[in-house]
């Protein structure tokens, strides 16, 4: 899903979702989305997390549901 960019050239969009990056890691993902979108304040929460549901142009939130690594004290 992609929406219109007041600032992008005559016939391109503005990504809005990022499909492709069902999967990838955390770290992959955020250099992606801000390569597309720069100005992207990134939010990464659990899955199941509790959202607010007022809606801002700039947040995008990726819901994770794996430990990435392994967890330690320190």
């Amino acid at each position: 899903m992609s929406c219109a960019d007041p600032k992008a050239p005559a016939g391109e969009e503005k990504k809005s979702s990022w499909p492709e990056l069902v999967g990838k890691s955390i770290e992959d993902a955020r250099e992606v989305i801000l390569k597309d979108m720069p100005e992207a304040d990134i939010e990464v929460l659990p899955t199941n997390s509790v959202v607010t549901a007022d809606w801002r142009s700039n947040r995008v939130r990726i819901l994770a549901d794996t430990v990435a690594t392994t967890p330690h004290i320190g």
